[in-house]
């Protein structure tokens, strides 16, 4: 019932926007470009569910052909070829039209920052994060997506302790949002003489990327500090104070970028993180005030939730939000996702689905 009374507004809506944009007093007021973009906004829908009354309607005109054609059985033959064909489209169309009236993640098309920081289990930990971090450059290679690796904190032998990228191009957000959360490891470290499974994890956040119609930044809010940037085990790397940590003072909120050799890069690339921190901290309390709408969301996006387990012995990745494994760890840590990706999103969509019936 939900979802015919959904229609029924959704409906009403766009002729009454129909009606008023075909006024020439609105066409030539200020109200003009909000009202088009919401009329445009539901033409889709509209569109879909023109589709599918269509297609209800000739299913129900051929079931009719085909009782009236009772005496010529090649006539109803062919009705009822085309009548299963229709019925097999039909639940896709409904599908499609449900879709589309689902509430829109406005971050969805937007880049987004990708943090992964080394957790539970001392230098492997660090290893495992780095091979995350890379296998997520590779995802962004593999879908056209330009990856800007913004700041590394290595260790000696090739981990990551944290490493931040910028991932820009198309529904980036919308495409790694579930991918925020701790991913645990099982393998034998190298460094192991005896052969023993460890067991590690590192910390994933995928933050929308905040543009300045987001986030407004007060001047006086912040505490810039400059210092000379430094290397691996505190050896300086630069004769200048290059290096930026900004500290958001209403939050607490603290950013350091110290992997360009200027000043104003660091600070750019500094704000760009703090703006984007900023902006998921705002959405985290939207999500929080809809509590009972995100239980019917994959995950939380909490970042202290286990949701991946990479299982080298036996080659497995399991995502545990959905119980999906795939036998294909080589090929996961290669960038190939979509597969993982692909089901948390049509599970995600299946239970706001549910939500809307």
């Amino acid at each position: 019932m939900r979802l015919q009374e959904t229609l029924a507004r959704v409906t009403a809506r766009h002729q009454e926007l129909g009606a008023t944009l075909a006024d020439p007093e609105v066409a030539s007021s200020n109200r003009f470009a909000r009202l088009s973009k919401e009329y445009a906004d539901l033409g889709p829908i509209i569109e879909a569910l023109d589709a599918l009354r269509a297609a209800e309607t000739e299913a129900r005109e051929l079931e009719a052909l085909i009782q009236d054609a009772a005496g010529d059985a090649e006539m109803a033959a062919m009705a009822e070829d085309e009548l299963a064909t229709l019925r097999r489209r039909l639940p896709d169309l409904e599908r499609r039209v449900q879709l589309l009236l689902l509430p829109k993640d406005e971050a969805d098309e937007k880049n987004a920052i990708l943090e992964v920081r080394a957790g539970t289990g001392g230098e492997e930990a660090a290893l495992f994060a780095a091979d995350l971090f890379r296998m997520y450059q590779r995802y962004a290679e593999q879908r056209g997506w330009r990856f800007e690796v913004m700041a590394v904190n290595e260790t000696g032998i090739g981990g990551f302790k944290e490493a931040t990228a910028s991932v820009s191009g198309r529904n980036v957000f919308a495409r790694l949002k579930f991918e925020s959360g701790v991913h645990r490891v099982q393998r034998v470290p190298e460094t192991e003489a005896g052969g023993r499974i460890h067991t590690s994890a590192a910390t994933v956040a995928v933050l929308p990327e905040a543009e300045d119609v987001d986030i407004q930044i007060d001047e006086k809010d912040l505490r810039i500090d400059v210092y000379r940037s430094s290397g691996p085990g505190g050896q300086s790397v630069n004769t200048t104070d290059s290096a930026v940590r900004i500290t958001h003072l209403p939050t607490g909120i603290v950013v350091a970028q110290q992997d360009e050799k200027s000043q104003h890069k660091n600070r750019a690339k500094a704000m760009k993180i703090l703006k984007a921190r900023l902006y998921d901290a705002e959405r985290a309390r939207a999500d929080s005030e809809r509590a009972a709408a995100r239980k019917s969301q994959v995950g939380s996006g909490d970042r202290s939730e286990r949701i991946r387990t990479y299982n080298f012995p036996q080659g497995r990745v399991t995502d545990h939000r959905i119980n999906l494994t795939l036998y294909k760890l080589d090929r996961v840590l290669a960038g190939e996702l979509d597969e993982v990706i692909d089901a948390l999103t049509a599970e995600d969509e299946a239970l706001r689905l549910a939500s809307l019936q």
